[in-house]
């Protein structure tokens, strides 16, 4: 679901801010996220500026983020569907995630991308001119998406890519699921999951997908089943009472999980027992958290207002913005002679400060705003936003 949807009930219920809160923290948290990177040498850290220097700090503090960061935007994605079609026919919900989200994609791909890409190419010493790497950047190469080498790569639009294929594979589902009859059959499974520490259990279906070597780090197994499940939960509100029960065990079980995960080492072989259970321990610690902020957000996470409203609608066009800028940014800052820590938050800031100015541009200019997911100004105008318990 676009990252400016509110997840709002229609049926008597108080609007779900807590939901859009996490969704706009969990946007804004790409920021560090993706800064550390530039700090961090394996190649399996995919960022397309680097620092000379090799940090650990910055390589377990990323490893740490990408534990629950995307698991929580598919599944906070996922839950934001089920409010949209509260409201929405499926034809018109498609034709909002074309728009919403394969346009903003293929925009983003063929603007912002080719850019970003040639700062790689520009500090490789492989740069033969834009126009040349702007052509050459369509090249498709499927057993390299990286971008490294200057040809076609998705880069960070995987996951709105991902969003929208899973919301029209699942859409069906889902409509079957809003019929009363089949309804009830979600109420049924909702109240077994009451039970203590049920919740628990869907760490077996996430750890078997995640088990498959798809794609890596990018399982779309894995995602779609974390997409559905986010559905899934607001179908009733037994399961929230259930996350919000267990919060804190699940908080505690996951900081004591992820620090035996930091001095674990995985070099286990493939399908032993040791390997088994580190992979089943990862994929707790990424539940754990998951519900451990679902229940804290539910907490703390209830203040709505001016902010809120803004920071809503600039979270889908924040997430399309922020890595080219970040790897601008990067690219003069690694050349300062300062400490890593100095360079990090220098990065930090001044990436966050121009994606929003970039922001602030493009929500002025109306063909921008389509092109970057966000709604037009006349249909803000004529939609009045719901009220509470509407």
């Amino acid at each position: 679901m676009a990252l400016d949807d509110s997840p709002q009930r229609t049926s008597g219920s108080m609007r779900r801010t807590d939901l859009d809160w996490l969704r706009i923290l969990a946007v804004l948290l790409l920021v560090p996220f993706h800064s550390a990177l530039i700090f961090v040498l394996a190649p399996h850290s995919i960022m397309y500026v680097k620092d000379a220097i090799n940090s650990e700090f910055m390589d377990r503090m990323a490893g740490a983020i990408h534990q629950f960061h995307m698991p929580l935007l598919f599944l906070i994605s996922g839950a934001s569907t089920w409010f949209a079609l509260q409201r929405r026919s499926m034809k018109g919900y498609l034709r909002e995630r074309i728009s919403r989200l394969l346009v903003p994609a293929i925009f983003t791909i063929v603007v912002l991308l080719p850019p970003m890409t040639y700062i790689t190419q520009l500090i490789n010493g492989k740069a033969h001119g834009f126009g040349q790497h702007f052509l050459n950047f369509f090249i498709f190469n499927p057993s390299d998406l990286t971008g490294y080498s200057g040809n076609l790569t998705p880069a960070h639009v995987w996951f709105i890519l991902f969003l929208f294929v899973f919301s029209v594979i699942a859409l069906p589902l889902f409509w079957l699921e809003r019929r009363e009859k089949n309804h009830r059959i979600s109420i049924r499974i909702a109240r077994f999951f009451e039970k203590p520490f049920a919740l628990f259990l869907w760490v077996i279906p996430l750890a078997l997908t995640a088990s498959l070597d798809i794609l890596g780090d990018k399982n779309p197994l894995y995602y779609f089943t974390t997409f559905c499940l986010g559905y899934l939960l607001m179908t009733s509100p037994g399961y929230q009472k259930a996350i919000d029960r267990l919060t804190w065990t699940a908080l505690v079980l996951g900081v004591i999980f992820e620090i035996l995960r930091q001095t674990w080492s995985p070099g286990f072989q493939e399908w032993s027992l040791a390997w088994i259970g580190h992979g089943i321990m990862e994929q707790s610690i990424r539940w754990l958290f998951v519900l451990a902020l679902l229940g804290l957000g539910r907490r703390f996470l209830t203040g709505s207002g001016k902010l809120l409203s803004y920071l809503s609608e600039a979270a889908f066009p924040f997430y399309l913005l922020h890595l080219p800028v970040n790897t601008l940014v990067g690219y003069f800052v690694i050349q300062l002679e300062a400490a890593i820590a100095v360079k990090y938050l220098v990065i930090v800031t001044l990436t966050t400060l121009i994606t929003f100015g970039f922001y602030e541009l493009a929500r002025r200019v109306s063909p921008l705003r389509f092109l970057l997911g966000m709604k037009s100004r006349s249909t803000e105008k004529k939609v009045a936003p719901l009220p509470a318990g509407s």
